[in-house]
């Protein structure tokens, strides 16, 4: 258990200001386009089938290089600390102690955005396959789609970081978290149906859409008409999934801080990985039977955290225990898919 002052929690949102930090968002951001560049422009510059070792090997890479970040962001962390008066002048205020916090939160946060974006892989999978999209097309409509993943949280993040501030608003995300939470456990499944979606229809109404793909352009003219290939439309709604998606998983993070920088690191870096992940795990993902549950629950402990344990604990549930709950909801959830056997249909 992580102790702090309770008089710490009065001024958690000033522990990264973004007027004394702003040139650490830009320096993140720029690491981010770089790899994203390296990824599309060097990795996967021409487009092939990502077969099960390169994706492995990525999602590796990805994971590695977020908790890599995560140690010397908490490293980082004690140093400002340690060299801040404003801080230091808090009664009870301990420079490791709350540096230490702070990676807590960055990969308490981390893990609860990769295991909410394991739904989102379930319906990539129902959108290339609706839309027929080859294999070695895919990575390139996650790439973009990532792109736009990224711009929205970024937005999602910076309202967030604004409302949280206000305590009606950080009960009513509470709520909505909680009763979300309930519905993914006990709402019963039903199978994604793209023909009857109304973006579709409102595409097919307003954007001329060649019936085969083009080989790996969205767009291509035909006749003097710009038309859009099944490729975009498929991207479309990969956007959309994500901006659904990212109503739950924004509120989920910001029951585990209220600080945008940590919120806005763990998020990007899960969001990263996402595309290894999806090749990782597409083949098999059905046979998490039981992972819906515990992402239900999961947000059903953040909600609870946001609406009543954070007060109960004077004014903070203690990171380790957010930490550790999580991953026990998380894995017991995947254990549980692969150790019960599924019963057989008559």
């Amino acid at each position: 258990m992580v102790k702090t002052s309770p008089i710490l929690h009065d001024a958690a949102m000033n522990l990264f200001p973004f007027a004394d930090y702003w040139w650490f968002y830009c320096g993140f951001t720029v690491f981010v386009l770089i790899v994203l560049a390296l990824d599309l422009g060097v990795f996967h510059r021409n487009a092939h089938e990502v077969k099960f070792r390169e994706a492995l090997a990525w999602s590796v890479v990805w994971v590695a290089m977020a908790v890599l970040f995560g140690w010397l962001f908490g490293k980082f962390a004690e140093f400002r600390f340690f060299n801040d008066a404003r801080l230091l002048a808090i009664p009870g205020f301990d420079p490791s102690v709350e540096a230490h916090r702070a990676m807590l939160q960055y990969f308490t946060g981390y893990i609860v955005e990769k295991a909410l974006s394991v739904d989102n892989i379930f319906v990539f999978v129902v959108i290339f396959t609706y839309f027929n999209i080859p294999d070695k097309y895919q990575h390139r409509v996650l790439f973009y789609g990532i792109i736009g993943a990224l711009i929205f949280r970024c937005i999602f993040i910076a309202v967030g970081a604004a409302l949280i501030q206000y305590y009606w608003v950080v009960v009513l995300f509470g709520v909505f978290l909680i009763l979300t939470g309930i519905k993914v456990i006990l709402a019963p499944e039903k199978p994604l149906d793209p023909e009857k979606n109304p973006i579709l229809k409102f595409l097919k109404r307003v954007l001329p859409i060649t019936p085969q793909l083009e080989g790996q352009r969205f767009f291509l003219r035909q006749n003097g008409t710009l038309m859009a290939t099944p490729l975009f439309v498929a991207l479309i709604f990969i956007e959309i999934s994500d901006v659904v998606f990212a109503v739950d998983s924004v509120p989920a993070i910001y029951a585990i801080t209220k600080e945008p920088m940590i919120v806005f690191t763990s998020n990007i870096f899960a969001i990263l990985g996402l595309r290894a992940m999806f090749f990782l795990l597409a083949g098999v993902v059905h046979k998490f039977r039981f992972l819906k549950y515990g992402l239900g629950l999961v947000l059903v402990f953040v909600g609870l955290k946001m609406v009543w344990l954070n007060q109960l604990f004077g004014g903070h549930f203690p990171i380790g225990w957010s930490l550790t709950i999580i991953s026990v909801l998380i894995g017991s959830s995947i254990a549980a898919s692969f150790l019960i056997p599924p019963k057989k249909e008559s």
